[in-house]
């Protein structure tokens, strides 16, 4: 007994199904084609082919922002680079012309005392300072040449500087008031009591031969008493910073007013002024507190 074909086989059966499914086939495409089936595979082939398009221009847009990124930021980098050098320039320039409009600022400052203080008052310039030395001072640009003589007073708007020790020809040396060997007749702010200021070095001084009975008090301004004849009266010097009672004496401490470390421009006072030229002075800026009347 022979096995029955199949009708799916390939056997003359199967392939008559074969074709009539292939013609069945071709008919459903025509009927869904139409007349035009180019159009038709023309849509299909833009509806398969959309994804890629949107791939392919998003791609595109990416690489588009990229380069324009990276043109930005080059140009961000030569703007930043231009910049640098700019403000680099500015900074150069501002360092070279900082000393000379500090100068200039010092400049108008000594123009104002000139104005308060009724006296011939000289200008000059410190060429050079030897302070850190013991026995150190500040060397002037002028000396003999502009009539200068020892032991004329050196001033700033701050206060006094100290006294002209030795001139030459062209210039002279200043001795500090913070000297070891200066000294200086001084007297207090409120009890008028006088003494004798001695150096001691780094803007500090002391005032001698003042007796236990007087009031000192610790902030209390410190003017030039006239009685050396090298200054005349009035003048600030400094503030208390310290008092301390001895057997004899009050040992008093006095924190010189002028920078004398910064000094670039100062004022000399005429040989031997008179004792009186004006009330005693404060510069603005370290006037000390007003008291109440009465307060200790």
């Amino acid at each position: 007994m022979h096995p029955r074909a199949s009708n799916w086989g390939w056997n003359p059966a199967g392939r008559r199904r074969y074709a009539l499914i292939l013609l069945w086939a071709g008919h459903g495409a025509w009927v869904l084609v139409g007349q035009h089936p180019g159009q038709v595979w023309t849509r299909t082939a833009g509806f398969l082919a959309r994804p890629a398009d949107r791939l392919a221009s998003r791609w595109e847009d990416w690489r588009a922002r990229r380069r324009e990124q990276g043109r930005a930021y080059a140009e961000i980098q030569a703007e930043n680079a231009r910049l640098r050098a700019q403000v680099a320039g500015l900074e150069v320039a501002a360092a070279q012309a900082a000393p000379r409009v500090s100068e200039a600022e010092e400049a108008v400052r000594l123009l104002g005392l000139r104005k308060q203080i009724p006296l011939a008052l000289e200008g000059a310039r410190v060429i050079f300072t030897t302070r850190p030395e013991a026995f150190g001072g500040l060397i002037l640009d002028e000396g003999r040449d502009h009539g200068l003589v020892p032991d004329q007073g050196v001033i700033i708007p701050e206060g006094v500087v100290g006294r002209i020790w030795s001139v030459g020809p062209t210039q002279a040396k200043v001795l500090p008031a913070d000297a070891p060997n200066a000294s200086l007749a001084v007297m207090l702010a409120r009890s008028r009591a006088t003494g004798v200021l001695q150096g001691l070095g780094s803007g500090r001084a002391a005032i001698r031969y003042l007796s236990n009975q007087e009031v000192v008090q610790v902030g209390e301004a410190v003017f030039t008493s006239g009685l050396d004849r090298v200054f005349p009266r009035g003048l600030l010097v400094g503030y208390v910073t310290e008092v301390v009672k001895g057997d004899l004496e009050l040992r008093v401490t006095v924190q010189l007013a002028a920078p004398l470390d910064r000094v670039r421009l100062v004022l000399l006072l005429p040989p031997q002024p008179p004792l009186e030229v004006q009330e005693p002075f404060v510069a603005p800026e370290q006037r000390p507190a007003a008291r109440k009347r009465g307060a200790p």
